[in-house]
């Protein structure tokens, strides 16, 4: 059974496992109105990584929790842009580290405003000196465990849009809530997602589109050095809830700017 939080009912138990531990994940789903940008693609991605993480839940019910979140919103937002995050955890738990013998996970739903969207002419981004590392069992999961993004977020200084994290080799990975995608002449470059801490599904969708617009995609970590690279034609950052931005100046380098990605992948498209 999923017992559903939300925030007019009662609060997270003290002894909520993802409270204790970080033992679950969540969604952070962009909505206009009623609907849900890039519905199935976060429904598909929630279910297949709780079973990952040996958590019970039914497609249908985040489905439909979706939908009726839709419908409780309309009130405050109308038929604007707002996000709606969903939070899984594996439920109570007693002291320790072990499953409790039954499990009955508890779905932690909030509601915020639409951030501002960065500008279309492209951002500013710098390098974290916080190292990312990524356990290959959990790889991709947007698990509750994000305490190296918490720390990396402390380097921002107000200027930047994001923080590009690497790992202990220095080869680039993601961002502390993006994606990388890089343009390259003749192909498209991107960490493949057992190197990610967070597989996210506007990667995924935009690397669809890509592949459906006969477009050649490398998927590999990205020495530094690519981006100086005469070849660079562009480095996007990407995440489900802003899209798809460009990123005009890395550290102290101006990178070329172009509109390639958005004009081939448009996520307003997969409203449901």
């Amino acid at each position: 059974m999923l017992n559903v939080i939300r925030p007019d009912g009662n609060g997270v138990s003290a002894t909520d496992r993802g409270v204790a531990y970080g033992d679950g994940l969540f969604e952070t789903i962009r909505m206009r109105g009623r609907q849900a940008v890039l519905r199935s693609h976060h429904l598909d991605r929630m279910v297949a990584d709780a079973g990952r993480l040996g958590i019970p839940v039914e497609r249908s019910d985040l489905d439909a929790e979706i939908s009726r979140s839709g419908r409780d919103m309309v009130s405050e937002y109308g038929d604007g842009d707002w996000v709606l995050k969903l939070v899984l955890t594996r439920g109570d738990g007693g002291r320790g580290y072990r499953w409790p013998v039954e499990c009955e996970p508890n779905l932690i739903v909030t509601s915020s405003p639409m951030p501002m969207l960065p500008p279309s002419g492209g951002v500013v981004a710098a390098f974290s000196q916080f190292p990312l590392t990524v356990n290959p069992r959990l790889a991709g999961i947007k698990s509750l465990n994000r305490l190296e993004q918490v720390m990396a977020s402390r380097e921002f200084t107000g200027e930047e849009f994001e923080l590009i994290m690497a790992n202990a080799d220095g080869q680039l990975l993601e961002g502390t809530r993006t994606n990388l995608i890089v343009r390259m002449e003749g192909e498209w470059v991107t960490p493949p997602v057992e190197s990610l801490a967070v597989a996210g599904v506007m990667r995924q969708y935009a690397l669809e589109c890509l592949r459906a617009a006969g477009h050649t995609i490398q998927e590999q970590v990205i020495p530094p050095a690519l981006l100086s690279s005469c070849g660079l034609r562009g480095l996007y950052l990407v995440n489900s809830v802003v899209g798809i931005v460009a990123v005009r100046r890395l550290g102290s380098v101006d990178l070329p700017v172009d509109d390639g990605l958005e004009t081939i992948c448009d996520p307003l498209k997969t409203l449901e």
